[in-house]
């Protein structure tokens, strides 16, 4: 899974910082670090802060491997 945060769109609201404190972090009033590249383990707790985001600045795009794709 690849995580892309739109950080010209982010507004520092930090709700996936709530909803996934392992992959999102708030450094100091807008500096937002994030993990690109979540395990599929964590794909629930990603989804969750996709859904959490009022700006809709989070998305989640699945591995190829995951949707049966070819590369």
């Amino acid at each position: 899974m690849k995580v892309v945060v739109d950080l010209n769109r982010c507004q520092a609201y930090a709700q996936c910082v709530y909803a996934a404190p392992r992959h999102f972090v708030l450094q100091g009033r807008e500096a937002l670090i994030y993990d690109p590249c979540p395990g599929e383990a964590d794909r629930a707790e990603i989804e969750r802060a996709v859904q959490a985001c009022p700006v809709r600045a989070i998305t989640a795009i699945p591995d190829a491997e995951s949707t049966g794709e070819a590369a």
